[in-house]
C-alpha cells in the first residue's frame, strides 16, 4: 500500500514535467550521442547536456516534491551522479534524457525513504478527470473523486509512478518505458493492470462505483 502519499490538486508552479509527446528522431539521438561521448573524453564537455535538461529533470524533482530548495539540491545530485557515472553510460537506443530521469527517480524514491516523510503526487485537476475516464468512471460527482483519491492510496508505490507518469505527467508509453528501463508494450500492460486493480479498489470503498 502506498501509504506515504499526498495528493496536490493545485497548479503547479514548475509546469508540466515532460514533453510526453515530443518524438526524440533517431538522428537527434545519435547526435546526442555523440555529445555524451565527447563528454566522456572531457567533463567539460558535459555542460551543454546539463544546460539542456536542468530544467526538466527540475521538474520532474518538484512534481514530487513541491519543494524547490529539495528539488534544486537533488537536481544537483542528479546531475553529480550523472557525470560520476558518464563513463560506463552507453547508447541503448533511447534518449539520453530517459537515463537522467531514471536517476532523478532513484533520488526522490531515495530520499522520501530516508526521510520518512510523505512522498508529494502532483496532479491538475483535468489530470484526475483523464484517470477517471480511463476506468470509465462517469461520475464527476466531489464525493466519488475523493473515492478515486482514496483508492489510489492503496496503490503501491511503483504502481504510483506509473499513474503518476501517464495521467499526471501525460507521458507516452514510450517515454514511460525508456525511463523505467522497461518494453513500451509492458509500460502498457503493467498500466491497465493497475487501472482494473484501482477500479476494484473503488468498489470496495464505495460499492455504488461499479454501478
Amino acid at each position: 500500500m502506498f501509504s506515504n502519499l499526498q495528493i496536490s490538486r493545485s497548479l503547479n508552479r514548475a509546469g508540466r514535467a515532460g514533453g510526453s509527446d515530443r518524438t526524440v528522431s533517431a538522428e537527434a539521438m545519435h547526435a546526442e550521442w555523440l555529445e555524451v561521448q565527447s563528454a566522456q573524453q572531457e567533463p567539460a564537455m558535459f555542460r551543454p547536456l546539463y544546460d539542456r535538461y536542468y530544467e526538466p529533470v527540475f521538474r520532474f524533482l518538484y512534481n514530487r516534491s513541491q519543494d524547490e530548495e529539495l528539488a534544486a539540491d537533488l537536481c544537483a545530485q542528479v546531475f553529480l551522479k550523472a557525470l560520476q557515472r558518464l563513463g560506463d553510460y552507453t547508447f541503448q537506443g533511447v534518449p539520453f534524457s530517459a537515463w537522467l530521469f531514471r536517476i532523478a527517480s532513484n533520488e526522490i524514491a531515495q530520499h522520501y525513504r530516508q526521510s520518512q516523510k510523505s512522498r508529494v503526487v502532483s496532479m491538475e485537476e483535468g489530470n484526475l478527470f483523464d484517470l477517471a475516464d480511463e476506468i470509465e468512471e462517469e461520475d464527476r460527482s466531489e464525493e466519488q473523486r475523493k473515492v478515486l483519491l482514496q483508492a489510489m492510496q492503496t496503490l503501491k508505490a511503483p504502481d504510483m509512478v506509473l499513474i503518476e507518469m501517464r495521467f499526471f505527467e501525460q507521458r507516452s508509453f514510450r517515454d514511460i518505458a525508456d525511463i523505467l528501463g522497461i518494453t513500451e508494450s509492458n509500460a502498457k500492460v503493467k498500466t491497465y493492470r493497475i487501472l482494473e486493480r484501482l477500479k476494484g479498489a473503488m468498489v470496495k470503498i464505495n460499492p455504488a462505483s461499479s454501478d
